[in-house]
């Protein structure tokens, strides 16, 4: 069953947890509901999140307006018309370049149907984009998280979101893995929309140390 969040149910999500989870409900009280992120389903979008790969959002933004500079339409054909140097001027490491690239001709030969991925099950999804150069499971929970707005996405490889949960469940540095994955299997299943709730703290938490 593929289940997603929507405009109107997203708050009566966010109500369902805080009621089973108190740290979440603290979250609500002190900062309020978190915006409901979402992106379309583009390849633009995920050109944007290969950009977002280990670097902040504000460079990937830079590096994606950047694209847009030279290619306003954004498509594989276009993409694959660029030069190594042209991405190199757009600021997009070789490695990135090559994965940009391997997305667009994956595009363009059909291995890949974005449109195609609405209907089907995250797991399906997981195991195509996968198969591509460059695309682990990060990029592929925050697609299925902010472009198809699946509801049951614990994203384990993002450091923002792990680390708000650690800091609201006033979990050791030391935790595993392991350990913060059956944290989060008790959001079940809405552990997108509590990872949302966890981003919201993150980003509107005073930071340890800051004055």
């Amino acid at each position: 069953m593929i289940t997603k969040f929507t405009q109107p149910n997203y708050h009566p999500i966010c109500d369902e947890l805080a009621m089973a989870d108190a740290e979440l409900s603290g979250i609500i009280k002190t900062h309020g509901y978190p915006p409901l992120w979402s992106r379309p389903n583009t390849f633009e979008t995920l050109v944007h999140i290969i950009l977002e790969q280990q670097v902040s959002l504000a460079s990937a933004l830079s590096a994606l307006n950047k694209l847009k500079e030279r290619v306003p339409e954004l498509t594989p054909a276009r993409v694959l018309l660029l030069t190594d140097d042209e991405f190199r001027a757009c600021y997009c490491s070789r490695q990135k370049t090559a994965y940009i690239k391997y997305l667009a001709e994956a595009i363009l030969s059909r291995q890949v149907d974005l449109d195609l991925f609405e209907q089907l099950p995250d797991d399906e999804i997981r195991a195509q984009l996968v198969t591509l150069k460059g695309i682990g499971n990060w990029t592929v929970d925050v697609y299925l998280m902010f472009v198809l707005q699946r509801a049951d996405i614990f994203p384990i490889g993002d450091l923002a979101a792990v680390n708000a949960l650690k800091r609201v469940k006033g979990l050791p540095a030391a935790v595993t893995r392991e350990e913060i994955i059956v944290v989060a299997e008790q959001w079940q299943p809405y552990r997108t929309v509590a990872t949302m709730l966890l981003w919201h703290y993150y980003l509107s938490a005073p930071k340890k140390g800051a004055k």
